[in-house]
């Protein structure tokens, strides 16, 4: 048999008064919400989940573009960006990553005819022979599968108006988090078992079967959750440009190092011959490396005249190295430097909390962990519609979740103040929770008006 639903009202002692007025509403929000944006989830993890094996699919797919047999000797850079160059003809050198390691390639990448926008056409050069061993289309350092992946998850390969899925799934993830974890931990207390709150019912049935799962499992995820939303909203459209804008205005940016050349330095425009670029490359590196650069670095020429070349740590596993140097090309001198360290501690938070989003902080750790709450996720949005169509109305008019009851005008305004403020920062979940209290209060409303003709004539 399955279990009563959920009542409006609750111990007032355990929650307090605000909880006992708010939680119909708390509730309805859950419900209604989850409901119409858990596809946008589901598919974010699905997609998400996808992303994170990238690593593996990479190793597997690019193994003769990515490794090579080791040899004796390493040929100069000018060697290598040479054949590079000669594997793409009319290209503009654009970036150059010496090999990570000794069994891997050399990626000389280019800006070139026919390239997709955001994207470069980069040569795998086999560091030891100089042969071009593959010429793939990347999206700065994803190979073309992670790429396709990464653009999916973000906007499904559907431009801006993609954009909006992924925004309005981590807007209000956090929200479906805090919400769901509030209702099951109150809920729980009332019963005064700790086990039931962390672990589901093994004896339940039916849909309290079902919930106690539902339950569980999002609040061992909702940590999970809360890491996805915040990362995931820095790179989205709306609340991304806020989120950036708040960060320059708090100085918590990342440092950038300084390329203006200085009075009588090498001012010329910047060299395009391969030759040219692989020997500036050389001397650029070798004096990134008595500086302090260290394996593994990006070499970026400068793309206009009386600009220095940059060299900079990619290491973004844990601990993370992202020092990085503007090298003067005709001097060799070093002109500017900017450290990890020197870093805002809210700008090396939030690049930590990037790498961890997308799987790469603490290596196969990380993935595991991150399969594993995407798994969770989609388990739990799953068992969320699972006990919508066991509680689904069989008849017109028949109770929301939650009930009729409607919040106080002090808990109202509460919530409606918060919604504007999330509105402004948040836009994409600011406008949707808005509209979501005006159909909840217009719904309660006609509600109430159908249920007093009842009530009167039942006297």
């Amino acid at each position: 048999m399955q279990s009563a639903p959920d009542r409006p009202t609750t111990s007032v002692t355990r929650g307090g008064w605000w909880w006992s007025d708010l939680r119909p509403l708390v509730l309805r929000l859950h419900f209604y919400v989850g409901l119409f944006v858990g596809p946008f989830i589901l598919v974010a993890a699905v997609t998400g989940l996808l992303y994170t094996i990238t690593p593996q699919l990479d190793q597997i797919l690019y193994r003769d573009a990515l490794h090579v047999p080791v040899g004796a000797t390493q040929l100069d850079l000018s060697e290598q960006v040479g054949a590079a160059a000669a594997a793409v003809p009319g290209g503009t050198v654009t970036g150059i990553r010496p090999p990570l390691a000794p069994d891997s390639t050399t990626r000389v990448t280019f800006d070139a005819p026919g390239v997709a926008e955001g994207y470069g056409r980069t040569a795998f050069v086999d560091p030891y022979t100089g042969r071009v061993r593959a010429v793939l289309d990347t999206y700065g350092e994803w190979l073309p599968v992670r790429a396709w992946i990464d653009t999916l998850h973000r906007n499904l390969h559907l431009g801006d108006v993609g954009r909006l899925y992924s925004e309005l799934a981590a807007s209000w993830l956090w929200v479906l988090a805090v919400s769901g974890l509030a209702l099951w931990v109150v809920r729980r207390r009332r019963r005064g078992r700790v086990r039931r709150t962390l672990l589901p019912e093994g004896s339940a049935r039916g849909r309290s079967r079902i919930r106690s799962w539902h339950g569980s499992v999002g609040l061992w995820a909702s940590v999970g959750m809360l890491v996805l939303s915040a990362t995931g909203l820095t790179w989205s459209n709306f609340a991304g440009d806020n989120v950036g804008a708040l960060r320059s205005a708090l100085s918590w940016t990342t440092p950038s190092v300084s390329d203006e050349l200085p009075a009588g330095g090498s001012a010329a425009a910047p060299p395009t011959a391969p030759v040219t670029v692989g020997t500036t490359a050389d001397r650029v590196l070798a004096a990134a490396r008595d500086a302090g650069i260290s394996d593994p670095v990006a070499i970026t020429p400068p793309s206009e005249a009386g600009h220095a070349w940059q060299v900079g740590q990619v290491k973004r596993s844990w601990p993370l190295a992202q020092d990085v140097v503007s090298v003067d090309p005709g001097s060799g001198a070093i002109l500017d430097t900017v450290r990890w360290t020197d870093w805002p501690f809210m700008a090396q938070a939030a690049e930590v909390g990037i790498s961890a989003h997308m799987g790469i902080l603490f290596g196969i750790g990380n993935q595991l962990l991150l399969v594993a709450l995407a798994l969770g996720i989609v388990v739990v949005v799953v068992w969320g519609y699972r006990m919508w169509w066991l509680r689904r109305p069989t008849r017109p008019g028949a109770a929301a979740p939650g009930g009729s009851q409607r919040p106080g005008v002090v808990s109202l305004a509460v919530v409606g103040a918060v919604a504007l403020g999330l509105g402004f920062f948040f836009p994409v979940l600011g406008v949707s929770l808005l509209l979501f209290l005006l159909v909840d209060a217009l719904t309660q409303q006609f509600r109430g008006r159908r249920t007093a003709p009842d009530a009167a004539m039942s006297e």
